[in-house]
């Protein structure tokens, strides 16, 4: 199926189709959300947060037909992991990059730490999880002040390992297995000889919609992607009472889950989604939210397509694209509060999974930073995959031989 587009905590995008369908709901009436107490700017931060990630998933979305989906969270923590280790320009272009212009490190870590902590609180009822760890090559050597910072503020687990043992990437791979229930597998297939440290975040999230949907309505729909013949799904159907809000270029509905501290924010676009996309900022999002707070419940007929994916990215482009640009260049990064050795990052990728039934959601995400060697100077090379070979006479470089070894 193509064309879903979603955006996983703390913020939810996916076109669905609004019709009407005969259905009904016990009308009990739901829990209220609990408030989070956080300190003095926090809302900054969650703001900020939330115009990356929308800034992100627009760069990542335009021109992309298949289904996709983001964290923001996960990335912008693991982000501000490497932050901590960073230093000059480095730790400036990550700062503006995730909007923390004016406030320190430690106010951010602060924050942080507060919201994670209430988060994985605040609804009994939500099943979510964050879990963060520092994986480190055993002869590389890291600053003690990094892994306190990354133990105490972002309850990492710290571990090195012998990266040139096969089992260091499977313990890498079962970590993010196990904080994702499963869902998440594989996030690293190979370690290049020259990364050093691999800097993650694993989020899970489990919630049970506060009005479900009848099992015995959910019926077999035609659903029409873009440029592509109809597809048949299956439709879940409902008479549930949400927060409608509309324009006249989208219509949105909010889907609380349990207590309602969580919701999935669903908009259909009145005409074209990738007409939409080419236009959707964090200030159509916020104006949104801003129009959900004034609206009350009622009760509409929602007829929407059950859905289960998996989605991997590589986000370096894009990153670069936002303004992070040094940190990804080997003679430029400094990430000299991690270590003495000159280091970068190779890559950030993120690994996401979203499942969504009549009963609710469950939806994972593990954001890796491969942090490397800026210079090939290593005291080891490890030749485990094809190679070019070439057999030459030094003085004159007249070569003699050239090829490739596929399988030795």
């Amino acid at each position: 199926m193509k064309n879903f587009l979603f955006l996983s905590i703390p913020m939810i995008v996916l076109p669905i189709i609004l019709s009407i369908s005969s259905c009904s709901k016990d009308d009990e009436t739901p829990k209220q959300p609990k408030p989070i107490v956080l300190p003095e700017k926090s809302a900054k931060v969650i703001s900020c947060t939330n115009d990356f990630g929308i800034e992100l998933f627009s760069l990542v979305a335009q021109g992309n037909d298949d289904n996709l989906m983001l964290s923001p969270l996960s990335a912008s923590i693991a982000l501000t992991m490497a932050l901590n280790g960073s230093k000059g320009n480095t730790w400036q272009q990550i700062s503006d990059l995730l909007g923390f212009h004016d406030l320190t490190q430690e106010e951010v870590n602060q924050i942080y730490h507060q919201l994670n902590t209430q988060l994985l609180t605040i609804d009994p009822e939500v099943e979510l999880s964050l879990a963060n760890a520092v994986w480190y090559r055993n002869s590389f050597t890291v600053k003690q002040e990094f892994i306190r910072t990354m133990q105490e503020v972002f309850d990492a687990q710290t571990q090195s390992l012998d990266f040139n043992n096969p089992e260091a990437l499977k313990t890498i791979n079962q970590w993010a297995s196990d904080c994702t229930k499963g869902k998440i597998t594989k996030v690293l297939t190979e370690i290049n000889p020259y990364e050093v440290m691999f800097l993650m975040n694993a989020l899970y999230f489990k919630g049970t919609w506060t009005y479900s949907f009848d099992k015995k309505l959910t019926t077999d729909a035609f659903f029409y992607p873009e440029g592509q013949v109809p597809l048949k799904v299956s439709m879940m159907n409902g008479e549930i009472p949400l927060k409608i809000y509309g324009t006249n270029d989208f219509t949105a509905v909010e889907m609380p889950y349990n207590q309602q501290n969580f919701v999935m924010d669903i908009l259909l676009p009145t005409g074209k989604l990738s007409e939409f996309l080419s236009n959707f900022t964090s200030d159509t999002y916020n104006s949104l939210m801003t129009s959900f707070e004034s609206i009350e419940p009622s009760k509409i007929h929602l007829s929407m397509p059950k859905f289960d994916f998996s989605y991997e990215k590589k986000l370096n482009e894009q990153l670069k694209t936002m303004g992070m640009t040094d940190a990804f260049d080997p003679d430029m990064a400094d990430f000299s509060g991690i270590s003495d050795e000159n280091i970068y990052i190779s890559f950030v990728k993120q690994n996401t999974f979203i499942e969504l039934d009549e009963e609710g959601t469950e939806a994972a995400a593990v954001t890796t930073i491969g942090m490397a060697y800026t210079s090939a100077n290593l005291n080891q090379l490890i030749i485990n995959k094809p190679f070019i070979f070439s057999i030459r006479e030094r003085t004159t470089n007249t070569l003699l031989f050239i090829g490739k070894v596929e399988m030795p």
